[in-house]
């Protein structure tokens, strides 16, 4: 579980899912084994990369992994080199009502995860824009969480409620849980506000928050049209290299905590 990460926001329009496709694909290029799980009916992760479910007897998605029990790798497919995907479709949306009287509902994604978690070299779960089931059962299932963080002026309100429910979940379902980072998306530093509140952000959460900025970047919004990751779309636009430099310092920070475990037991 330490290696699979919920990106979580209950706001919309934040980058969760720009973050979530192109983190997964920069920690893949690095030749990581990487799987990435798409919670939200809304389907924009597997969109992004070029996959779209329709919804009928033939297509498997999530909805059929939580709601009919359906074996998690009966429904992942390779979207690009070392990287995976477990689609969602739009029957995600009753998830909420189907699911309601299941008993242990929270914990589907985990128990589906469970039995090849030890497949993958790092998971990443796009959790939908809200704090409902899907969501719960996201962070149940995760070992960290990264939030992505907008650089406007209500962005620390909703952090902060996602906080404590992050807190309500470790004392109820996963004591493991922890917050894996922070991250500034959306950047734009020549504008006053979006340097105030990223200064607020690291005032706030301090070491909590990443080093890497991911910028406003017209690339980054151009790339789901193509069904790629940025990597394939333009390797060289500053949301690439913003996001190559995320994949390369949660991998660094990951190698040092793996070194002081080992010097610690030692």
């Amino acid at each position: 579980m330490e290696k699979t990460f919920a990106i979580v926001n209950q706001k919309g329009g934040v980058g969760k899912t720009t973050t979530t496709a192109n983190l997964a694909a920069g920690i893949a290029d690095c030749g990581k084994k990487v799987l990435t799980i798409d919670l939200d009916a809304q389907a924009n992760l597997s969109a992004h990369y070029g996959y779209i479910v329709d919804n009928n007897d033939t297509n498997l998605s999530m909805y059929d992994v939580l709601r009919h029990e359906t074996k998690l790798e009966d429904i992942i497919i390779e979207v690009e080199e070392n990287l995976y995907l477990a689609p969602a479709s739009l029957l995600l949306s009753a998830a909420d009502l189907e699911l309601g009287g299941v008993i242990g509902r929270e914990l589907l994604l985990r128990k589906a995860l469970s039995r090849i978690q030890d497949q993958f070299d790092y998971i990443f779960i796009d959790c939908p824009p809200s704090l409902g089931l899907l969501s719960l059962n996201g962070l149940v299932a995760a070992g960290r969480v990264i939030v992505p963080v907008q650089s406007e002026f209500l962005a620390l309100h909703g952090v902060r409620q996602l906080l404590d429910t992050i807190d309500q979940v470790r004392s109820a379902y996963n004591p493991s849980l922890r917050v894996g980072g922070v991250l500034l998306c959306l950047h734009d530093s020549r504008r006053r506000l979006s340097k105030s509140v990223a200064e607020t952000v690291r005032e706030y959460f301090g070491s909590l928050v990443f080093d890497t900025v991911v910028r406003t970047n017209v690339s980054l919004a151009e790339a789901p049209a193509k069904g790629v990751s940025i990597f394939r779309y333009d390797s060289r636009s500053s949301g690439a290299e913003d996001y190559r430099s995320l994949a390369e310092e949660i991998l660094a920070n990951d190698s040092e905590e793996n070194r002081l475990q080992h010097k610690s037991t030692a």
